[in-house]
């Protein structure tokens, strides 16, 4: 049923209606829209708009509603146009004309971004918790390798020795930012729009600030034209999935080259793997791959809100019903996206061996000369030209930086005398990495314990968060 039409002469025509109709994607808020119409009802029935008995027939039409929308018993139709003339179709047929009485004092234009803050908020704590599942796998992990040396890189060459679970543990800080700003991010979000009407607030006796705490928002709008122009909500929100898809990106990018023959350093799990229609003998990272090529959606979704949101004058404009797609997809993405890469990372193994003997290759223990040199107060350029003259004589005769020898180190510098062996090898190079944040064992043990004090504090928080809102949602 439609919301409006008495001004017109004429019915929309079917392209018009086809284009406008919303139905198809925005159901899914169905059940916030009856939360948030049950709020709107309270303080239509407290401040005497609607008689106590109507208010109270309506209320048992809500909450018969929802346990249909629930169980499917009611579903939208043909000539619905939107999740809110549906339910309103709904309520009508429950109770007559008695069902449009709802609508008073109240507009799409607030409701549906009240609808979608409470979608958004109840949907980014879902993602929190996947998160912080990841992050749980990711340290768990990277606890088994702390004591296994691999290679560092930067530009894909061979830097500096590390601990391999030291470069595991660093995927565990980047979702920790995800965390904080999802957390930021509720700060601002839980604003409750509804009282803002169309635009210009109501004449009638409203309370917004009782239906905000009836939603369970930490406050109401300040402005009713922004109240039902504002979508920075979504916007933030498609930015934070948008970052939690690149830093699945990067995971992703990294176990498929430590799954290749090449690397050869990761055994992904044969649950987490697919094979070739073709060639019976591949065992493809396709996860980690899908974590790489779902990052440009995600990333996509975004610019397509922030675009449309770019030129929006003055109050609201149905240019807004483009927000809700692209968020819906993001969300939805990452809900399939997270469990399975927890998963393999949680069941990959890696070859400490062959990581051990590729960390001294590639002169990655250069830099220990360098720092050896300035422990004994050598100005740093000059230690860096002598261990960079090390590197071009083990490169012009096919050696490794240990293999020099006593005369050939004290040629090159006279204070590289035979106490520069001991951080020649990988195992001193590690353990003299002591610094805060640094990638000696003891150091990693440190940073991995930090963070999974972190990750329990998170998960606490999340969890208090995700009750207090499941309490309010089911109230």
């Amino acid at each position: 049923m439609a919301l409006w039409g008495g001004r017109f002469s004429q019915n929309a025509a079917d392209a018009t209606f086809a284009l406008s109709r919303s139905i198809d994607f925005d159901w899914r808020l169905a059940p916030y829209d009856i939360r948030s119409s049950r709020a709107h009802l309270g303080v239509l029935a407290t401040s005497g708009v609607l008689s106590p008995e109507d208010a109270h027939a309506i209320d048992a039409a809500l909450r018969e509603l929802y346990v249909e929308v629930a169980k499917g018993s009611f579903l939208p139709i043909a000539t619905d146009e939107d999740v809110h003339s549906a339910l309103e179709r709904g309520l009508s047929e429950k109770l007559g004309a008695r069902g449009g009485s709802l609508r008073a004092g109240r507009s799409r234009n607030d409701q549906v971004t009240t609808d979608l803050r409470l979608f958004a908020i109840d949907h980014m704590l879902e993602i929190a918790r996947e998160i912080i599942a990841m992050q749980s796998a990711i340290l768990e992990k990277a606890s088994e390798y702390i004591n296994d040396s691999a290679p560092g890189f930067t530009h894909i060459q061979h830097a500096q020795p590390v601990s391999f679970g030291h470069e595991l543990a660093k995927h565990a800080q980047a979702f920790a930012r995800d965390l904080d700003r999802i957390k930021d991010w509720l700060a601002r979000t839980s604003v409750s729009p509804l009282g803002a009407g169309a635009l210009a607030g109501s004449s009638l006796p409203l309370d917004p600030q009782a239906t905000s705490r009836a939603l369970g928002f930490d406050s109401h709008f300040a402005n009713s034209i922004d109240a039902v122009s504002d979508r920075d909500y979504v916007a933030e929100a498609l930015f934070i999935l948008s970052m939690i898809g690149v830093h699945l990106s990067r995971i992703g990018e990294e176990w498929t080259l430590w799954a290749s023959s090449e690397f050869a350093w990761a055994k992904v799990s044969d649950a987490y793997s697919t094979g070739s229609s073709i060639m019976p003998q591949k065992k493809n990272p396709d996860i980690a791959e899908l974590a790489r090529g779902k990052s440009g959606r995600l990333v996509g979704n975004l610019v397509s809100v922030l675009t449309m949101l770019k030129g929006l004058p003055f109050a609201y404009n149905r240019d807004l019903q483009e927000d809700k797609e692209p968020f819906f997809d993001s969300i939805d993405t990452l809900l399939l996206l997270l469990p399975a890469v927890t998963g393999m990372i949680s069941t990959t193994e890696f070859d400490r061996e062959k990581m051990a003997l590729a960390a001294p290759l590639g002169f990655s223990l250069a830099t220990e000369i360098a720092d050896y040199l300035v422990l004994k107060k050598i100005p740093f350029a000059t230690a860096h030209e002598a261990a960079g003259a090390c590197v071009a004589l083990c490169e012009s005769s096919n050696r490794l930086l240990h293999q020099l020898s006593d005369s050939e180190l004290v040629a090159i510098n006279p204070a590289l005398d035979e106490g520069v062996r001991a951080v020649l090898t990988v195992h001193g190079a590690l353990h003299s990495r002591t610094s805060a944040g640094g990638t000696s064992p003891t150091r990693v043990a440190e940073q991995i314990k930090a963070a999974m004090k972190n990750n329990i504090a998170s998960k606490l928080d999340i969890a208090d968060k995700s009750s207090r809102f499941m309490e309010m949602m089911g109230s």
